[in-house]
């Protein structure tokens, strides 16, 4: 399991300016063999299109920005920030690249892949949500240290890894542009995976928009509680409920349920979507130092 070599904290243009710093003449040539992709990218997959109109413009006024990379063992360095520019480059037929070369680690180079995708919101919410949970799996970085490093809160970040409980069929229709990031949240409120695979299929073929779906998921679900009467109490759950639901589901950036249970009385719900996630929420709310 890859070791973490603490966090960066800090985006591409930190890096290149430190680099500077350190070398005046950072940026160096490389010809385009000696560079390999980096496999672990969290960007899956590539618009031709926009690559061909990049291949272009490099054709015509070459690389504007040097590509980030770093040695490898047995000789040659892979990439680390500039993926597509170095696809684009091979479709040019350009044989040199200006690039800047840093020695960093496994974590490092994830984080600024990372970094550099979000920047250009390059990356589908389905790779985004990969990229952190690579981060803080195999990388071993805290949800803090992720947040920290990519410019978002820690709900957003819980948020965004949530998608990943979903059927991978649905997975799919996500990172395929057939379902957006708020379709994928709203089919997470279905109870059984067949309930979200039925949804999907449905939005995708009658084109439902995510406030469509929404009522689809409260009408299934107030139909398996109880049917049309279950239905009704939930419409008559007072407002402050209704507001305190909402407002801790946007706090803690998870999924909130109030159930009430008599008068004055009630059960509050709280998902978690990992042991290190409910250690946080632990912290959050107070119930670990």
């Amino acid at each position: 399991m890859a070791a973490k070599k603490g966090g960066l904290g800090k985006g591409l243009d930190a890096i290149f300016m430190e680099n500077a710093t350190e070398n005046s003449n950072s940026t160096v040539t490389l010809k385009i063999s000696e560079l390999e992709p980096n496999q672990d990218q969290p960007r899956r997959e590539f618009d031709d299109e926009a690559l061909a109109e990049l291949a272009d413009s490099i054709a015509q006024h070459g690389v504007l920005q040097p590509l980030l990379v770093r040695p490898i063992a047995g000789g040659g360095y892979q990439i680390v920030a500039g993926e597509r520019r170095f696809r684009a480059c091979r479709m040019a037929g350009v044989q040199e690249v200006p690039v800047v070369i840093r020695e960093l680690s496994d974590g490092q180079v994830m984080e600024l892949a990372l970094i550099e995708n979000l920047q250009r919101e390059d990356l589908s919410p389905i790779e985004e949500a990969q990229g952190y949970q690579t981060l803080m799996e195999h990388y071993h970085f805290t949800q803090e240290e992720v947040s920290r490093s990519v410019g978002k809160s820690r709900p957003a970040i819980t948020n965004a890894m949530r998608l990943l409980r979903l059927p991978e069929e649905i997975i799919h229709m996500v990172s395929g542009g057939k379902l957006s990031a708020g379709h994928a949240r709203t089919l997470l409120a279905f109870e059984s995976e067949d309930d979200q695979l039925q949804a999907a299929q449905l939005a995708v073929k009658q084109g439902l928009s995510v406030r469509e779906l929404e009522k689809l998921a409260k009408k299934a679900n107030a139909v398996l509680h109880g049917g049309n009467e279950r239905a009704k109490r939930v419409k008559k759950r007072p407002v402050f409920i209704e507001e305190v639901e909402l407002s801790l589901n946007e706090h803690l950036g998870r999924k909130v349920k109030i159930q009430e249970k008599g008068k004055e009385k009630g059960v509050l719900t709280i998902e978690f979507y990992s042991q290190e996630d409910l250690q946080n929420l632990a912290r959050l709310l107070g119930g670990e130092e």
